[in-house]
């Protein structure tokens, strides 16, 4: 049976993770880091896809993106994990799958929604115990958008543009929002939404998603919590 094809429209910002088999890891070190950021600016790139947050932790990555073009995250994502696995095993001497199946995604509604899609995915690190402030993990969005250094894979979706009149605004509005303590019930929603692959967003966003796309956009009725995206 061929798969289901995913929750995907133009213009409609997108947050994606994609882990690593067997919760494995997939970096070793440094230099995997920065190949798999070289692939997913090139594939990015000629896909006309723009990416507004991303992290990566050891065994997994969370994106937030968007595209004008249909289909453009799925093959400049599914590009990215094709290639850079080529070079992990080559490089590290090894052989067979890394990561856990395809990338999980959702669609996120725009203004607060996109906006603490982004924070979530800064913040990784500091639930993951890993640094107490987002700006202390090197490998995350969070340098560009707090302006402490230039990022070219990274562009502000307008959401976040439209936090201030200026730059500089901006950036102290959105280290405010990024410093901002994380409510329980907003995070569990958004890792049920990613989970089950739907829509985040209001009603009125999600009932847009499914007119256009003739699919299911809000999530299921709680059930076992999804074993992979418990703790991200």
């Amino acid at each position: 049976m061929p798969r289901r094809a995913r929750l995907e429209l133009p213009g409609v910002p997108l947050h994606v993770t994609h882990r690593g088999v067997n919760r494995c890891g997939i970096f070793i070190d440094d230099e995997d880091r920065h190949h798999y950021l070289r692939l997913l600016v090139l594939f990015a790139r000629q896909r006309g896809l723009a990416i507004h947050a991303y992290v990566l932790m050891s065994n997994h990555v969370h994106l937030l993106s968007s595209s004008a073009s249909p289909g453009a995250a799925s093959e400049a994502l599914r590009r990215t994990a094709q290639c850079y696995v080529q070079m992990f095993n080559q490089r590290h001497r090894r052989t067979g799958t890394l990561w856990e199946g395809r990338f999980k995604s959702c669609l996120v509604g725009t203004d607060r929604y996109v906006l603490t899609v982004y924070r979530y995915i800064e913040r990784n690190p500091v639930r993951a115990g890993i640094v107490s402030r987002p700006e202390e993990h090197p490998w995350s969005s969070v340098h560009a958008n707090l302006g402490l250094r230039f990022d070219s894979l990274v562009t502000p979706h307008e959401c976040f543009v439209a936090l201030g009149a200026d730059a500089n605004a901006r950036r102290t509005a959105y280290r405010d929002w990024l410093h901002t303590g994380e409510d329980e019930e907003q995070l569990q929603m958004i890792r049920r939404h990613l989970a089950q692959q739907r829509a985040y967003g209001d009603s009125r966003f999600q009932a847009m998603v499914e007119k256009t796309l003739n699919r299911p956009a809000s999530v299921r009725s709680r059930g076992r919590p999804a074993r992979d995206l418990e703790q991200t």
